[in-house]
C-alpha cells in the first residue's frame, strides 16, 4: 500500500514537520516547537456542494460565554473571556483575554428566564464597544411599540466574532 492508502486508512500515527506547503511552493502551515500552528496564507472551506464558506480564521468564534446572569453570576463555561461584571438588572460586561485589533467586531446573545421569556441582546446604549471590553444588556420586548424591560436571564449565551490583535 502507499503512504496516501495508509494515511487514508488512519495507519500513519504521526506527521513530524514544521512546515507544510502548497504544490505552488507557497507556504501553508507552520508548527511552531510547542506544536502551535500558524496559518501563513488565507485557508477556506468549501461547502458540500464546493462553494467557498468562509475564511476559517475570521470565521472562528474568538470569545465566547454561557454564564447565569441571576443572583450571583457565574460563568458556566467559557472560551477567551477573563471576567464577567454584574452592572445591574440585564446589563453584563464581558473582558475579553486577548482583545479584538478594532472595535468593529460582531456581538451575538440569546438568554432567557427558566420555563419563561425569551431575551432580546444588545449594546448598552451609554457604551460604545471597545477592544478588550463589551457591555451589553439583555432585556424581554414588554410592550406593543418594541419597548423593552431589562432582565436577568438564567441562561445567558453570548459570543464574539472578529479579528484579535
Amino acid at each position: 500500500m502507499t503512504k496516501a492508502a495508509d494515511l487514508a486508512l488512519g495507519k500513519i500515527a504521526a506527521l513530524k514537520t514544521a512546515l507544510i506547503e502548497f504544490t505552488d511552493g507557497d507556504d501553508a502551515i507552520a508548527v511552531a516547537d510547542a506544536g502551535v500552528v500558524t496559518l501563513l496564507t488565507t485557508a477556506v472551506a468549501k461547502s458540500e456542494g464546493g462553494a467557498v464558506t468562509h475564511n476559517i480564521a475570521q470565521g472562528l468564534c474568538k470569545v465566547w460565554v454561557n454564564f447565569n446572569g441571576t443572583s450571583t453570576i457565574a460563568a458556566r463555561d467559557s472560551f477567551n473571556m477573563t471576567s464577567l461584571t454584574d452592572n445591574g438588572t440585564g446589563d453584563y460586561t464581558t473582558t475579553f483575554a486577548n482583545d479584538f485589533s478594532n472595535a468593529n467586531y460582531v456581538f451575538l446573545g440569546n438568554s432567557m428566564s427558566e420555563n419563561s421569556r425569551s431575551h432580546v441582546h444588545g449594546q448598552n446604549s451609554n457604551t460604545a464597544y471597545a477592544t478588550g471590553t463589551m457591555r451589553g444588556i439583555s432585556a424581554f420586548v414588554s410592550g406593543t411599540n418594541g419597548e423593552d424591560t431589562a432582565d436577568d436571564g438564567s441562561i445567558i449565551n453570548r459570543g464574539y466574532l472578529g479579528d484579535l490583535a
